[in-house]
């Protein structure tokens, strides 16, 4: 029930398409290969990249570490290469504790296999697809008046 619930909710009041299922295995696969999206692009310019470490002290966790045709890809200071966990689990940013989120998938972005989450979608096709054709069903067997 309480799942069903959620699923309204993020479904018809935040417009959401997917929710997120799983847990956080530890890897930290999503830790050291990040695209950050500003507005409505991935940062592509290090100046750019040094104007928001300058606004948002989040930013100032994160290093360069290549750039490809997407964008520039960055690497959390905050990961132990080692042990490959978070050093400040506890202190986390939002954006850390909320991964993955539904515009990953908006801006072309996949989770790696070996990730313990998974993004599914609220209502899978078969139910919208059976849905749209019970709608036609009640259309067409319903009588209007005149």
């Amino acid at each position: 029930m309480f799942t069903e619930i959620k699923k309204f909710i993020l479904a018809k009041i935040f417009k959401k398409h997917y929710w997120r299922t799983g847990k956080c295995k530890g890897c930290g696969g999503c830790c050291s290969h990040i695209y950050v999206k500003h507005f409505k692009h991935v940062l592509q310019d290090e100046k750019e990249f040094e104007k928001l470490q300058f606004l948002h002290s989040f930013y100032s966790g994160l290093k360069i570490i290549g750039k490809d045709e997407l964008g520039l890809i960055f690497e959390c200071t905050h990961l132990d290469k080692e042990t490959k966990r978070c050093k400040i689990h506890f202190w986390r940013p939002g954006i850390c504790r909320r991964y993955p989120q539904e515009e990953l998938f908006s801006m072309g972005g996949t989770l790696s296999e070996d990730c313990g989450f998974k993004m599914e979608p609220i209502y899978p096709f078969k139910k919208i697809l059976k849905d749209a054709a019970r709608g036609k069903n009640q259309i067409k067997n319903s009588r209007f008046i005149q």
